[in-house]
This record gives C-alpha cells, structure tokens and sequence, in this order.
C-alpha cells in the first residue's frame, strides 16, 4: 500500500527514511497545492495532466498532520464525502497535538464506549 504525507519538513524527512514519500507544507498555498496535485483535483482545476499525480500511481493513504488539516478543512470534508481514495488520516505535527483537536484514542473512546 502507497502513503503520502503533507506536513512540517521534519516530519517529511522522518517519513521519507521510513519510504513514504511526502511534501512539505508551510502554509494554506502549499498544503493545498499538494493535496490537489495527490488526489488528482489539481488536473481538474488547471486543465493539465503533468499537474498530478496520476490515477494508479496515487497513494491510498494520505498522511496529514493537525496543523495542514486546519488549513484545508472544507477540501477534506468534501473529499472524505465524496468516499474516494486517498483515505485521509491526521497525526499531530512535531509540536504535538493542536489545543481542541481530539487523539485517535479519544476518537475510539467515543465511538466504542469503552476506555481502553
């Protein structure tokens, strides 16, 4: 299964030695820039094919860390709608997790009902 990651430069380089391959994002432009190009949109906006990544090349897991996700909030709602890969997970950056954003344990928590 292919990843991708979009976040902080540390955390690309981390994952790069790992062989995920990733983009480095220091703001909104960037992060979206990357997103479009992994999930294919960026050929939909701009009109050319060299613009993306294409279909069976794409990952099937994008990595994206907390701080990217707040930036592209609305793309990924609507993408995690539209029910296509990439499937789309966050983890937090290297500063840890963001004031308010709930931990994949809290997530399991709420869900299941139990404490794990």
């Amino acid at each position: 299964m292919k990843y991708y990651l979009i976040g902080e430069r540390e955390l690309v380089i981390a994952f790069a030695l790992a062989g995920v391959e990733g983009a480095v994002a220091v703001n909104r432009g960037e992060a979206l820039e990357a997103f479009n190009r992994v999930t294919g949109r960026a050929a939909i906006s701009a009109g050319d094919s060299m613009a993306y990544i294409p279909a069976d090349e794409r990952p099937k897991v994008l990595i994206i860390t907390e701080e990217v996700a707040v930036w592209l909030e609305d793309e990924i709602l609507q993408w995690q709608l539209e029910g296509c890969y990439p499937l789309i997970v966050e983890i937090p950056g290297i500063h840890g997790h963001l004031e308010g954003k709930k931990t994949l344990t809290d997530s399991i928590r709420e869900a299941v009902g139990i404490h794990v």
